[in-house]
């Protein structure tokens, strides 16, 4: 329990499943995920992008496999990564065998589209001789013919009606280990859709807005709908799908965890718009900083203010902190008080080497405890 209640997050209580070895669901981590954009073909360019997502601090990655030489593909990538890989299957119940095959973690795939129940038992077989768990991901823009025609749209119920028709083909195979999405890129309709779902199955939920749009579009569209599933305890693993590199979906994806307090990762900065009363120019040194420490992993808060109005203030809540004085000199703010002042030339460089060792000593601090503790 949280010491301010209205920060609280009560999540949604849901079965386990795993990806490798990453857990998804009944109270594990929420996971952030991406997808490659690379022909998979190429091998070494997918496991450098997949290795740059690595790097921004993604849990699993999503690789397409369109065809029999991609699927083939993934036995080369899975070796060379260290994240767990989900293969993304459509139709074809083959490209999905050959996937599990060449050690694919998951198979996103829905059972109803690949045709006859023998192919559905070969592909759930599979999954069980590989150790595979599967996504089904359901999506407004592909819904069934007998679906559009049932409710003249895509709407909420026809999206959970789908994620149950293809849920209950692999129970009825005794196959359980499966999440669902059901993501739209309207995010009315995604966010009702969840909402519905939630409500009535307990299988984990794979959370997304999907074609959200470019950076900056993408990133507000999802942080609008997939903040309010999170805030509402929905959501087990999520991607932020953005018509940009993986690596920034993975680092938006982060940021939304943060921020409701869910998950901490690297630096969290805490920063003001910067107005005339600004000692320093703050644009220019959050971004500059943010480029700089996007290396630590150890959670960190960070407040990067420009004057003294409410720099003391914020300086409180943060670990480290600096705020804008007069004469080129800035006040340096350790938990929460006052430390030193810094002159502004070398401020910037201060401020790296200061997170670096307060990095280096929390991680220290943990593995003492974690000794003690065996």
């Amino acid at each position: 329990m949280s010491y301010r209640p209205y920060q609280e997050i009560v999540r949604r209580k849901s079965r386990r499943v795993y990806v490798g070895k990453v857990p998804v669901g009944d109270g594990a981590p929420i996971t952030v995920q991406t997808m490659t954009n690379t022909l998979t073909t190429d091998v070494a360019g997918t496991v450098a992008q997949i290795r740059r997502a690595e790097a921004a601090g993604v849990d699993i990655v999503r690789v397409s496999c369109p065809d029999q030489e991609s699927a083939l593909a993934l036995k080369d990538i899975v070796r060379q990564v260290e994240v767990p890989i989900v293969a993304d299957i459509h139709f074809h119940y083959r490209r999905a065998l050959e996937a599990a095959d060449s050690g694919a973690a998951c198979l996103r795939i829905n059972p109803g589209n690949i045709g006859s129940d023998e192919r559905v038992k070969e592909v759930v077989k599979s999954a069980r001789d590989h150790g595979c768990s599967m996504r089904i991901g359901v999506n407004a823009g592909s819904l069934e013919k007998h679906l559009l025609e049932k409710y003249g749209e895509p709407n909420p119920e026809a999206l959970v009606e789908s994620a149950l028709y293809h849920a209950n083909i692999l129970q009825q195979h005794d196959f359980h280990d499966f999440k669902i999405s059901v993501k739209a890129s309207d995010v009315f309709l995604a966010v009702a859709a969840y909402q519905q779902l939630a409500e009535v199955c307990d299988h984990p939920l794979h959370i997304g807005i999907t074609e959200a749009g470019g950076r900056r579009m993408g990133t507000v569209k999802s942080s609008i709908g997939l903040g309010s599933l999170l805030w509402a305890g929905i959501g087990d693993t999520l991607r932020v799908s953005l018509s940009d590199e993986p690596e920034e979906e993975v680092r938006v994806g982060w940021d939304m965890l943060k921020t409701l307090g869910i998950r901490h990762r690297g630096v969290k900065v805490i920063s003001c718009p910067s107005c005339a009363r600004q000692g320093y120019n703050v644009i220019e040194t959050v971004r500059t900083l943010e480029d700089r420490l996007g290396h630590i992993e150890t959670p960190i808060t960070l407040s990067i203010i420009g004057c003294v109005v409410n720099g003391p203030g914020e300086a409180l809540m943060t670990d480290l902190g600096v705020t804008g004085g007069g004469n080129g000199r800035h006040m340096i703010y350790s938990a929460g008080k006052t430390d030193h002042t810094i002159d502004g030339g070398s401020m910037v460089d201060h401020i790296v080497d200061l997170v670096e060792a307060k990095a280096a000593a929390l991680r220290a601090a943990q593995e003492r405890e974690k000794i003690a503790a065996e």
